[in-house]
């Protein structure tokens, strides 16, 4: 029995290895069925499976594997939220429902867990019920950041937005880094007409993450409502540094560039402010506004080589 259960084991590491490093599903599937017909018993194997058939959109294959685990390990609570996503997959949120309940009464501070038990009431339109489990979230566990960022999250989408922030907030004064928490404060702060909060705010998010690039777009804005053009163009071009395909960000520079070429002619910036709107216009023929300011653009030089003739 201890050679098979060594063969087993064997099979396992060789089917995680086509798993993770060759990313060959069909060997790893064909190892880790080797591996379980050595040893019915070995958990692990159905797991992968099971996450395997999951990826692959194999919905009831991937519930038969999960559901071995948990005959296995009636305790093990990651089974169950496997189960739970599963049932999701397909549709079924009774039964998602039920397996994320039964997660948590093995683990009451499962986070996952009550993520996606929230998840699914809010789904099923039960806000409230929703709204419940995070109070509970909070009560089992006061020093999580978690429950107050998901609270706050639905009190937002149900534009309950001072009750929103005030969870963000505590949320924060838990873990001064979250930076969902911060940017969603900073995007209620400017909902709410109060420009310099939602700086502060987007601000601190950029400097925990530079490559936040609705935080630079949002500071974009908010320099442009305080006439501050210049760092209004820093950072739209600091969210083109870090995606370059925001058609957007793209015509809001090319707009501002403009205001600068209007101040100061410059023929070489010009050709990047044509070639910015030419750009969105390629992604999105109907963008009115970029239509307009390019038309615009060849207009006022066709006037100008007019004058200039």
């Amino acid at each position: 029995m201890a050679t098979n259960k060594k063969t087993a084991q064997q099979l396992f590491i060789e089917a995680y290895h086509y798993d993770l490093l060759e990313q060959s599903a069909e060997k790893a599937i064909k190892s880790y069925k080797k591996c379980i017909q050595i040893d019915p018993d070995y958990a692990a194997a159905y797991v992968n499976l099971g996450l395997i058939y999951l990826k692959q959109e194999d919905y009831e294959k991937a519930l038969h594997h999960f559901t071995k685990v948990i005959q296995l390990e009636t305790e093990n609570v990651e089974a169950y939220i496997n189960l739970g996503y599963t049932y999701e997959k397909m549709d079924r949120f009774g039964m998602a429902r039920q397996m994320y309940e039964q997660a948590l009464k093995i683990n009451p501070k499962h986070m996952e867990a009550f993520i996606n038990l929230a998840h699914i009431h809010e789904m099923q339109a039960d806000y409230n019920g929703a709204i419940s489990l995070w109070q509970q979230a909070i009560e089992i566990d006061p020093y999580a950041p978690q429950p107050h960022f998901f609270l706050g999250s639905i009190l937002d989408r149900h534009d309950m937005f001072d009750e929103a922030i005030e969870e963000y907030r505590k949320a924060l004064e838990i873990d001064p880094h979250h930076v969902k928490a911060i940017f969603n404060t900073g995007r209620l702060y400017l909902q709410q007409g109060e420009p310099r909060k939602a700086f502060d705010s987007f601000s601190r998010v950029v400097e925990l993450s530079s490559d936040n690039t609705a935080a630079w777009n949002y500071l974009g804005y908010i320099y442009e409502t305080l006439g501050s053009i210049d760092n209004a163009i820093f950072a739209y071009s600091k969210s083109l540094l870090v995606n370059n395909y925001q058609e957007d960000a793209h015509y809001n520079l090319a707009r501002l560039q403009y205001i600068q070429y209007r101040a100061k002619p410059d023929p070489e910036l010009l050709e990047g402010i044509k070639g910015r709107l030419q750009y969105v216009l390629a992604t999105n023929p109907q963008h009115r506004e970029a239509k307009q300011l390019l038309g615009m653009i060849q207009l006022h030089r066709s006037r100008q080589n007019k004058t200039e003739d």
